[in-house]
């Protein structure tokens, strides 16, 4: 005889993961773009922003991996050197891709405006915070340091260079909910501006909420963001809105600083028994 049987979880969000550049700092998520981008140009291909910015969320070597496959990129690389590009030279890119990388991440690491509100609210509710990157673990102490110096200390910081494989797969997720001793995926909210973040977060069967101005699909920082006229506004974010509705996320907003709302709404559906 079998018997059929449904586990609810009716508690309440017990721990948000973030991303860090375009979702927690970094406006416009435009330091890896800058380090991309400068990475190519120093060996004699040159990128566009859209190209550097397609496979982002990825592991950085694994983003490196990505675009030399571009056809564009694939063909530019052949006809400056002579071949296509091999696994020792992406080997190579990326170690030179850390310093570049580095050097950018510590002058772009400036708070998104409600990222440190989000974050005392979030405290204030008991709600645990993990942070997960792309980045490598090398690249990342002085960002780290520097969002403490203006207030946001996450209680788990993983890196894509900690686990087996970065996004889209769950790994890095599932580190920062063993080191935040989480019981319940359901009870967890993974925020990101990608589609390889969303994609990370329903992986690994939590709630997930894009942003879709700060980060990677707008690609402007805040500034720049402000002296759009509002039909350029609008258009932009009803882009990045449909891109990130497609991709399966659970809500899409505009910036970390309406993260409350969404909060309070998956706490309603959590208490009404629905899942991820």
């Amino acid at each position: 005889m079998t018997f059929s049987y449904a586990r609810f979880y009716t508690g309440t969000v017990k721990a948000v993961v973030f991303d860090w550049a375009g979702t927690m700092i970094d406006f416009g998520s435009l330091a890896p773009v800058q380090a991309f981008t400068t990475l190519f140009a120093n060996n004699g291909v040159e990128i566009s922003v859209a190209e550097a910015r397609e496979p982002m969320g990825l592991e950085k070597r694994e983003h490196i991996a990505r675009l030399l496959a571009m056809p564009r990129i694939s063909q530019a690389w052949a006809e400056h050197h002579g071949g296509f590009a091999s696994d020792a030279d992406i080997d190579r890119l990326y170690r030179e891709f850390i310093p570049v990388q580095t050097a950018v991440i510590a002058e772009r690491s400036v708070l998104i405006p409600g990222a440190r509100e989000t974050a005392e609210y979030l405290k204030g509710r008991g709600i645990k915070i993990g942070a997960n990157t792309g980045y490598a673990a090398e690249m990342i102490a002085d960002m780290v340091r520097r969002a403490a110096e203006q207030g946001y200390r996450p209680d788990s910081v993983v890196t894509a260079t900690e686990v087996p494989r970065g996004r889209p797969y769950p790994h890095m997720l599932w580190r920062n909910l063993l080191e935040l001793e989480i019981e319940a995926v359901q009870s967890v909210v993974k925020v990101d501006d990608t589609v390889a973040g969303v994609d990370e977060g329903l992986n690994a069967g939590a709630w997930t909420v894009a942003l879709a101005v700060s980060g990677n699909e707008v690609g402007l920082d805040a500034d720049a963001w402000a002296a759009l006229g509002e039909e350029e506004k609008a258009r932009s974010r009803a882009a990045a809105y449909r891109k990130f509705r497609a991709s399966g996320a659970h809500y899409v907003i505009d910036t970390v600083a309406d993260l409350p709302d969404v909060i309070e709404d998956i706490d309603a559906r959590l208490a009404a028994g629905e899942r991820p």
